[in-house]
């Protein structure tokens, strides 16, 4: 006959839950068969019955039935699993976290896995764990450069105000030169990829001379108005202004958004400026091309097209940076600015701090 089985009663706050368990898209498939188990028992059917009607073994059914009586609602889950017990202290991972951050090997000036294991005394893998789970990348380094800029923080709160909120009736431009981009030939021709096999080319190169694309960034669009010269001077500077002054509408202000180049602040170029009272100039830092969004986009056409490019000649290399950006504004991508003024001087502050306290 068996042992006599526990009587499985449920409230109607349990009937509810269990009900709605079952039911739920985001209940994973084995806590919904557990509560239809629970379910179905508690109506009175059998242990058979439940195995006929949901198709699982009869050790199941048991199973989920005595924890529910056991435990209720809460039974319904996974019981927490064993694992291996740890092999490192507490006291070794701070040892190693205090090594990789206030010293540095006596043969090298980072630590990697293996010379931190063998200071340690731990594996290679233990130490990589331990990096990853604090997030420390020895190998791993980030330049920066402060601008010494008297007018730092008007300039900021002016460039990102223009990001962020821009005026009305008017466009921001960020505007900008990429200078000396060479036209390279390699040595040899480029090996294609094949399976199993990374596209190959020789590591020297033929120059075939530079080039200077003149671009300007439109902050709503994404659409940028390019232009290329032979040289970089304030001559081929206002020509550009005048391509832009053309091609907006003249209905628009126009806030241009510019380094602290002197070819934009030429007596030529000043005077371009003033018979034209729509243009608005906003320098941004010195040193802060990173507060420039076309740089962004600088980046980009260096990595998608000129890096890998091969170009026997200037023309071939012009050819290729136009029909980019004409790609590019096909369906162009504009870049979102999230911080505030106040968030980037609240984190320089930080970067500040840091350097008044490590002592240099």
């Amino acid at each position: 006959m068996g042992r006599p089985k526990a009587e499985l009663v449920l409230t109607d706050d349990e009937r509810e839950t269990l009900t709605r368990w079952a039911r739920r898209r985001t209940s994973s498939q084995a806590l919904a068969l557990r509560c239809r188990i629970v379910l179905e028992s508690a109506a009175g059917a059998t242990d058979k019955d439940v195995v006929a009607r949901l198709g699982i073994e009869a050790h199941t059914v048991s199973r989920w039935r005595a924890r529910f009586v056991r435990d209720r609602l809460e039974g319904l889950s996974d019981e927490p699993r064993s694992g291996a017990p740890r092999k490192i202290t507490d006291e070794q991972g701070e040892e190693v976290i205090v090594r990789t951050l206030e010293a540095t090997p006596k043969d090298a000036t980072h630590w990697s896995t293996r010379s931190m294991a063998a200071e340690v005394g731990l594996s290679q893998s233990a130490v990589s764990r331990i990096w990853r789970t604090f997030g420390l990348k020895p190998h791993l380094v980030d330049t920066f450069k402060l601008s010494k800029d008297p007018q730092f923080i008007e300039k900021v709160r002016d460039v990102v105000g223009l990001y962020l909120a821009p005026p009305e009736h008017a466009l921001v431009l960020c505007v900008d030169e990429k200078t000396q981009i060479q036209a390279l030939d390699r040595s040899a021709p480029v090996l294609p990829m094949m399976p199993g096999m990374p596209e190959r080319r020789t590591h020297d190169y033929v120059r075939g001379g530079v080039t200077t694309l003149f671009a300007a960034l439109n902050t709503a669009t994404g659409e940028v108005i390019g232009q290329i010269h032979p040289r970089h001077r304030a001559v081929e500077f206002k020509k550009f202004l005048a391509r832009i002054d053309k091609e907006v509408p003249a209905e628009l202000d126009v806030h241009l958004i510019c380094d602290n180049a002197s070819t934009h602040k030429t007596a030529a170029v000043q005077r371009w400026l003033a018979a034209r009272p729509r243009f608005h100039v906003h320098f941004t830092p010195t040193s802060s091309s990173w507060l420039n969004q076309v740089e962004r986009w600088f980046a980009l056409l260096t990595t998608k097209q000129i890096r890998r490019g091969v170009h026997k000649n200037i023309q071939a290399l012009e050819k290729d940076i136009r029909a980019w950006i004409k790609t590019w504004n096909e369906d162009p991508s504009p870049f979102v600015w999230t911080k505030s003024a106040d968030e980037i001087l609240e984190r320089l502050a930080g970067y500040l701090n840091r350097i008044n306290d490590s002592g240099h």
